[in-house]
């Protein structure tokens, strides 16, 4: 099947769309500092970017109680929410892009580690709050990699695995759309490194998110 078959392009958000991983990985900081917990590196902590937020806090720090565990959550949104305030900029060439892609078509959604509130949030700062067919947050199904929220999407806009495409700059993304059977796009400018994400066998890498669309838009 050649890439000129995909019917749906599904994004993650932080990393892939929004530059945010930053204030993630401060925000982590933050709420171990807070929570009394020794701090992780900054490679530890976008090692676990795109997990739904109470798995990435057990993979971070495996023996943390329920009780520990409700209390950082919530120094977590607490600082990260603040932080917010001014949403996190979208990559440069991801509004052209996404724009090009509605033009040509495309059926569009987002998988994300988010929670819910936290996705409805900035996608109503950024105005998108009906943009995309279909989004699924961490909170309201199976955490990646689990395939179940791609599998949501897909049963959604009515399109088999092999007519969609999955982009993210996680490994968790793309062990996700390999679970369901989906090719997946790697970006090298996100929370891990193109060299990280090679051995998911990746379609793609992509540098500049603008090459997406010069792929999928190129004759074979």
């Amino acid at each position: 099947m050649s890439h000129l078959d995909y019917k749906l392009l599904i994004f993650d958000w932080d990393g892939t769309l929004a530059n945010s991983i930053g204030r993630i990985v401060e925000s982590m900081h933050m709420a171990s500092t807070r929570s009394g917990f020794e701090l992780c590196t900054d490679l530890a902590v976008k090692g676990i970017i795109g997990l739904g937020l109470p798995e990435a806090i057990r993979t971070l720090y495996p023996d943390i109680s329920d009780a520990e565990l409700v209390a950082f959550r919530e120094h977590y949104a607490d600082h990260y929410i603040a932080l917010e305030a001014t949403p996190s900029p979208l990559f440069e060439g991801v509004v052209q892009s996404l724009e090009a892609f509605r033009a040509q078509g495309y059926h569009l959604a987002v998988a994300t580690g988010k929670a819910r509130r936290g996705l409805d949030r900035v996608l109503k700062a950024h105005g998108w709050e009906d943009y995309f067919d279909i989004t699924r947050a961490a909170d309201e199904t199976a955490s990646k990699p689990h395939p179940l929220m791609l599998e949501q999407i897909l049963a959604h806009c009515g399109v088999t695995p092999r007519e969609a495409l999955m982009v993210g700059d996680a490994s968790f993304d793309l062990m996700m759309a390999r679970n369901a059977g989906m090719d997946s796009v790697a970006v090298s400018y996100g929370a891990q490194s193109a060299e990280a994400l090679q051995q998911y066998e990746p379609r793609l890498t992509i540098d500049h998110f603008s090459e997406l669309q010069a792929w999928l838009s190129r004759a074979l």
